[in-house]
């Protein structure tokens, strides 16, 4: 099949690409700079130069296409507010895949999205997902919550660099899963027929508040945490102001999210009959902790070579 991937060079676009590749599928990545994404063309992906708010570039990507998986979202970095960039590009991208006659459409949203429309990111994602669900696209809905990888600079790496680990609101359990899961998702939807003009929630195996993930790191690595709880008001506080000039209402907005994941209610969700739509196994999901443990595992052996290495430069420079 050919697939249009959005969004490829992301965390968890690649991982799509490369599944997906691995799947058989003809995979042709849209991307902002080329040059940037040259790793996607070394896996073995077409690359084509495009852009959401380009629409001459999205008839330009489509041609010949006959699957879309979208896991585009607007980076901290982009100016401007993520409804500019997100909503008014989304709906470019449906506009051109309408256009292109191209009926399979899967989109990466986020679970309880409809809970949370004073949210901008969450409202985005209801609305999307409600423009895909008024519309004749054949699609699936993967409505995930966080990803596995997230944890590795906001806590691991802390941890083990003996630095603060920055917490805030109040403690949230998670169900975080490893985009590589995630992925497996996204490309099996493409030849099941079952998940079409459904959604589906897709989440880790287990819910883990940032309490547990510290404790988990502090048994890898030997260390303890010092960790800081950043009380709601300052990150209104923050928020507010961000939202005075326009280069950082985009970080308004993401300081907005706060209260998804700092509101104390437990972001997860049943996965048996996600599972069985898209005949995967519940054995294959990896866990947080093995996840962390193979983190800590991969990195600390690297450290040890290194200050091996830095062993025998120090006795070469011996006079004896």
């Amino acid at each position: 099949m050919q697939v249009l991937v959005i969004g490829a060079t992301g965390t968890l676009g690649r991982q799509i690409a490369r599944q997906a590749l691995d799947a058989g599928h003809q995979v042709r990545c849209m991307v902002r700079s080329p040059r940037k994404a040259s790793f996607l063309q070394e896996w073995g992906c077409e690359l084509t130069r495009g852009d959401l708010l380009e629409p001459d570039s999205l008839d330009y990507a489509l041609e010949g296409q006959e699957a879309v998986i979208d896991a585009a979202t607007a980076r901290a970095t982009d100016p401007g507010s993520s409804y500019d960039i997100d909503w008014t590009g989304k709906l470019n991208l449906l506009n051109a895949c309408e256009r292109a006659g191209v009926k399979r459409y899967v989109f990466v949203s986020l679970l309880d999205a409809e809970k949370h429309r004073d949210v901008p990111l969450m409202d985005i994602k209801h609305c999307t997902e409600q423009a895909l669900i008024h519309s004749d696209f054949d699609y699936t809905i993967l409505r995930c919550v966080a990803f596995m990888q997230g944890l590795i600079s906001q806590i691991a790496i802390p941890v083990l660099e003996s630095q603060t680990v920055w917490v805030s609101g109040t403690p949230t359990p998670i169900a975080y899963m490893n985009t590589q899961d995630v992925a497996r998702f996204a490309v099996a939807a493409l030849g099941r027929a079952e998940t079409v003009r459904q959604a589906f929630p897709v989440v880790g195996p287990r819910a883990w508040n940032t309490g547990e993930i510290t404790q988990l790191c502090e048994k890898f690595t030997g260390k303890s945490a010092r960790v800081f709880r950043v009380q709601p008001f300052l990150l209104r506080l923050m928020q507010a102001v961000s939202s005075f000039f326009e280069p950082a209402v985009n970080v308004a907005e993401r300081l907005a999210f706060d209260k998804v994941v700092g509101g104390g209610v437990t972001l997860n969700a049943p996965m048996e009959a996600s599972y069985a739509a898209f005949g995967l196994d519940p054995a294959d999901t990896t866990g947080l902790e093995s996840y962390l443990r193979e983190y800590y595992d991969t990195i600390l052996k690297r450290l040890r070579e290194m200050e091996a290495d830095l062993d025998k430069d120090a006795k070469k420079k011996l006079p004896f």
